[in-house]
Order: structure tokens, then sequence, then C-alpha cells
């Protein structure tokens, strides 16, 4: 049976070649998207396949792709392997995607999650021609149910001129009554106070307000998102979780957090999901959670009843884990919100919320600078993402990370980060397998011994002492001392050596 229930909206019904046709070269293409869930899953390969035909016919095709976040390989993938993008903006995590970026054939611009919208909107990047927009389905009475993800897509078809719907019949009809989709935001001098006090409650409708009008077409799909199953927990994840674990654990005994914590925010990754999976066992009940996406552990805490509510803009989930989730999206959407990120990230109500904001790096030097996006200052590896919006805001921001990559060759922990992300005043906790540093209150000074005593390795230790010690010596001692021609000397004898060891 057709998702596309209602005959009006029925009569824009088309083939994903035909809408892909809308798209001309130098456009800008908001698509929906976050994490993997929700993207458009055919018109970006039939544009992939017109953009193929006009460059063997000589001609040149290539356009802007704005998301909420990461897609999947039919679409960054597909659009990258024909060198079809010379514009990305704000996150993606595609390989292609990546080498296109860092070979200088597309520009990519890595902004924070929670500007993008308002960005776009406000016309820095210009006008945006066509949103492509995913839906789970359009009822007889015309309502429209969002799909896997919200992520930017109120943003995009407020300023596309045009609209091309993707009704995707692999989503749960179940998701209907879990989005809040609040259509408060607005641009300066008109903004008003976001009326959100809890991570659960509800302010927005649960369907979008489309413009008929701007519809141009609709593609009818039956396909899975890109569901990434999660690394099985390690010895060195499980040590990370316990860390955080007892810290909020000695949070509460302190009296600076209430016994059911403040709502979590959870970056993604494995060892993000590892300290998900640390909650379950732990003595932590009636939890909530304020973040970007609902992942593995998450549905593991809803389902033990220790989380009571859980927002969010979209779903990062392994295989297992969406199928489980597809088969009962009517159950957990009396505990899971979906919004659009314009307020998942927005800085108003993580700072309101106090929310608890863990998430991951490349490096973070020994002041507690952290690097997120480049390897070895230079290359683009996925992305800020939303890990600046909830960290200069979060009540308390904790990042973790293994202390050694590349089978020990690199240290997470240098004595300059080679690009700045996240600065030293935004950075509470740093967690390794070795242990905790909680560098709240202290000077860099204090913080350079907390971090090395705690979270280097012990192959990377002794050449961090030394560093700092001759860095004091040299710059007699001063607030934060370096010795600029040393400060990268880390990477330098890894881009000579292969290795970061001395």
């Amino acid at each position: 049976m057709s998702r596309v229930a209602s005959e009006k909206w029925r009569s824009k019904l088309m083939s994903a070649e035909d809408a892909a046709k809308f798209i001309k070269p130098g456009m800008k293409i908001g698509v929906s998207g976050f994490t993997g869930s929700g993207y458009p899953k055919a018109v970006p390969e039939a544009l992939a396949a017109q953009i193929k035909a006009a460059q063997d016919r000589g001609e040149e095709f290539q356009v802007g792709i704005f998301t909420g976040a990461s897609t999947a390989p039919a679409l960054d993938g597909s659009l990258s392997q024909v060198n079809g993008i010379n514009l990305r903006m704000p996150y993606q995590s595609d390989p292609d995607m990546r080498k296109r970026i860092n070979e200088g054939s597309a520009e990519y611009v890595d902004a924070h999650l929670s500007h993008s919208g308002p960005q776009v909107c406000s016309g820095h990047y210009g006008k945006m021609d066509i949103a492509v927009i995913e839906l789970t389905a359009i009822t007889a009475d015309e309502k429209l149910i969002p799909s896997s993800s919200v992520g930017n897509n109120v943003s995009w078809m407020e300023a596309a001129d045009h609209i091309i719907l993707e009704v995707n019949s692999w989503m749960s009809l179940g998701l209907e009554g879990m989005h809040d989709i609040w259509y408060g935001v607005a641009l300066p001098p008109n903004r008003t106070p976001i009326p959100l006090t809890s991570a659960g409650q509800r302010i927005g409708q649960q369907y979008y307000e489309i413009p008929f009008e701007k519809v141009i077409a609709v593609v009818e799909t039956d396909d899975a998102d890109r569901n990434t199953p999660f690394k099985p927990l390690d010895a060195d994840s499980m040590k990370i979780a316990g860390y955080y674990l007892d810290f909020l654990e000695n949070e509460v005994k302190q009296g600076r957090l209430p016994e059911n914590l403040l709502p979590l925010q959870s970056g993604v990754g494995n060892i993000a999901n590892a300290v998900l999976s640390g909650l379950l066992n732990s003595k932590f009940e009636n939890l909530t959670s304020y973040t970007e996406v609902i992942q593995d552990g998450m549905v593991d805490l809803i389902d033990a009843g220790k989380l009571v509510a859980a927002s969010a803009t979209a779903f990062s989930l392994g295989p297992d884990y969406a199928n489980k989730m597809n088969d009962n999206a009517a159950s957990y959407s009396k505990t899971i919100v979906l919004r659009q990120q314009d307020i998942s990230n927005h800085p108003e109500p993580i700072r309101r919320l106090g929310v608890l904001a863990c998430n991951g790096l490349i490096e973070a030097d020994i002041y507690g600078n952290v690097n997120s996006t480049h390897i070895m200052g230079s290359r683009m590896q996925n992305g800020i993402g939303g890990s600046g919006d909830f960290t200069r805001n979060a009540y308390i921001s904790a990042f973790v990370t293994p202390s050694t990559a590349k089978n020990g060759d690199i240290s997470a922990i240098v004595p300059m980060v080679s690009h700045h992300d996240h600065t030293e005043h935004d950075t509470h906790v740093i967690i390794t397998e070795q242990g905790l540093a909680d560098v709240r209150g202290m000077g860099p000074a204090r913080r350079a011994k907390v971090i090395i005593e705690n979270c280097a390795h012990p192959d990377y230790k002794d050449q961090l002492w030394d560093y700092y010690n001759r860095a004091v010596a040299t710059a007699n001692s001063q607030h934060t001392p370096h010795i600029l021609r040393e400060a990268l000397d880390f990477h330098i004898r890894f881009l000579e050596t292969g290795s970061m060891k001395a």
C-alpha cells in the first residue's frame, strides 16, 4: 500500500530520475539526514547518474549539499564518487566525501550544527534552490510524518525555493507522534525564548507544515537507513566508562548533582556508547537525556526503565537496534522526542537544563585544549558536529578518548594540539583508559600536571613531563608555558618517522 495516502499529494508522484532532473548545475541543495538516519536515498543516486552522464558529454555539473549532519554512501558517497559536490556543510563522515575535501576538489564549511540552519536561512550561503526531504508517510488527511531524523529539515524547507519529498515505506508508521516540530524559531530581531524546561517536554507539533505549492515532486522509496553496528565493548572503553561513572557518583556524593543526575548528552561513537552501557549497570535511576542522537545504549536504558525521557534530533543505531526501533517505535515514542537541531543543539536549553556533555576527541593538549576534527592539523576527519554546541554550554563538559592511536604510535595527549576546536576554557574533564583529569577550577600549570599524570599513556608520559618542565624553565614560568619551536614536535616526529615516540 502506498505511503502517500492523500490523492492531492499523489498528484506530485514521479520517479527519482524525473525528480532529479529539477536539479541543475550550480544549485544549492538542502537535504535531510543526520548520522545516517532519515536521508533521501533515491534522488541523490539518480542525481549522481545524471551528473556522470553530463560529465561524459564534457559538461561540468556540481552542486552544493547542505545536510543536518552525516548521511550515507547513497548520498555523500554517490555524489562524491562522480565529483558532483563543490560545497559541503556542516558535517560529514563519508570516506569519498572526506577524500574530495582533503584533495581540495570540494569546499567544506565545518559549521557548528546549531549555527548551520540559521546561517542558511539568513543568507550566508546565498539562495537555497531545492530541499530534498525524507518522510515516513503522507496521510489521507494530508499530515506529513517526519522520518528517523529531523535535523535541519525545517530550515531547509523554509529557505528553499522548491521541495522534493521522498516517502520511505521502510520507516515505521509507529514514528507518528515521536516528533516535536517547533515553528517558533526565528532570526533576529524576532527571536523569542524557547519554552523548554525539561528534556522530555513537547513544545511543538507532530507533523511538518509544508506548502503544497513549493513541492515539485514526491518520490516513493523503500530503503533502510545506514545502520552501522557499534564495535563490541573492549577493555579500554569499559575503563573509560568506569572512570566517568565514578566521577558522576562522586559529584552526587559531594552534592553537586542530584541523584538522578542532570540530562545526559553523548557524542556519537563506540566510547560514548560504552558510557551509556555502563549506566545500565549503575545505581542511577530516572535518568533523562538531552542530546543529538539516540544510540544503542540509550535504547537499552529505556528498556531497563532507567531512562525516562530522551530528547534528540535523530537515531544512530546498529542494525539490530534499528529493526527493534522500527518494530516498537510507537512504544518508544512515549519516551523519545525527536526535534529539529535548531532546538536539540541550541545553547539556550542546553544551558538552562544543565546538560552533562560527554564527547570524543582526536587529541587534547596538556592545558586542556581539544582537537576534534583534524589529523595532524591539516587533514579533515569528519567535522566538529554538535560537540561545540554542547561543550561550550554544558553544566559539565567531559571528553573521552583512548590515550593512544595507530597501535600506540600516536599519543592523544600532546604538548599543543595541531588544531583548536574547543579551548581550555570549555574543557572540564578529560578521560582516557589511564585515568580521569578533573581540571575545573585549575589554572594552566595545575591542569598540565593533572592531565599528564592521569591521562597520558606511560609510553609518552616522560616525554610530556620533559616538555612541560623545560617549557616552565625556558618561558620563566609564564601563565601557559610553551616552547613554540618544540610545541608541535610530537606531530612533526610522527610525520617524519611514523611514530610520536622519541
